[in-house]
């Protein structure tokens, strides 16, 4: 079975600085890391693989050369191949220009009966891209899976996590899956592993490799733009209301009530 799993090389910090000139990301000097999520998404990839007796797992990355670092990463925990998108046409890229990107490579790859990506970025949040992947690709999506219970050549049963517990979905194959933590705990790489990684080679597609309609990607394909972005003002003290509870009680009602009605 093949399998193909969607990582993103991401900044390994929570005080994400921001340019006010460009509204993107300040990387310099800030190491990266691949997205958390994705690494559950790797492991899982390993674990059906494994599940089946065979198969291959291939990794892909859209972003800048110097995501060639999370690819070699995801090689070292057990990934047989990896293949890195980039491309100065894909610069600019909201989800939709990505999410189309992404499912061109993974047609390219051609037969991949499953597709894993972790349920979100940590830089961007959007959880966006791996539903965008699979509209693309037009096969079945299931998000939040915390389980893969049965699986086979031609259909997947999995439990998907919801805010009252979880759902049972059974789709059929082709399909994609986000994943969350709670599905597995990810490996250390090997020792063997390293070395392939340091070895391996990985090739480098662009938007014409891929067959890329370039009103599609980068800027001219996205829909949404980047106006403004900005770090929020820190908040003032509020007001304590003192006295007794009844009386605090009626302050703050007439308190809301000028806010509301004015």
């Amino acid at each position: 079975m093949k399998i193909a799993v969607l990582i993103k090389q991401v900044p390994d910090t929570t005080d994400v600085k921001i340019d006010p000139k460009t509204n993107t990301l300040i990387r310099d000097g800030v190491e990266s890391i691949i997205n958390p999520f994705d690494m559950y998404a790797i492991e899982e990839a390993l674990r059906l693989r494994e599940r089946f007796g065979e198969g291959e797992v291939t990794a892909v990355s859209m972003g800048p050369p110097q995501a060639e670092a999370a690819l070699r990463e995801a090689v070292s925990m057990g990934c047989d191949s990896a293949v890195l998108l980039s491309d100065r046409k894909f610069a600019g890229s909201d989800t939709w220009a990505t999410s189309y990107t992404l499912a061109q490579a993974i047609s390219k790859l051609g037969d991949c009966k499953i597709v894993l990506c972790g349920k979100q970025a940590s830089d961007g949040d959007t959880a966006q891209v791996g539903p965008g992947v699979s509209m693309h690709l037009n096969i079945p999506q299931v998000t939040y899976v915390k389980k893969i219970e049965k699986i086979d050549a031609s259909s997947a049963t999995v439990e998907r996590m919801t805010e009252e517990g979880y759902d049972i979905v059974e789709t059929p194959l082709p399909a994609l899956f986000t994943v969350v933590k709670e599905i597995n705990e990810p490996r250390l790489p090997s020792l063997k592993g390293k070395m392939k990684a340091k070895k391996a080679e990985i090739p480098v597609w662009g938007a014409a490799d891929i067959s890329c309609d370039e009103c599609m990607i980068g800027l001219d394909g996205s829909p949404t733009r980047v106006v403004k972005i900005f770090t929020p003002p820190p908040r003032e003290g509020g007001r304590v209301l003192e006295g007794e509870p009844s009386d605090a009680a009626k302050e703050l009602a007439s308190l809301l009530k000028d806010v509301i009605i004015g």
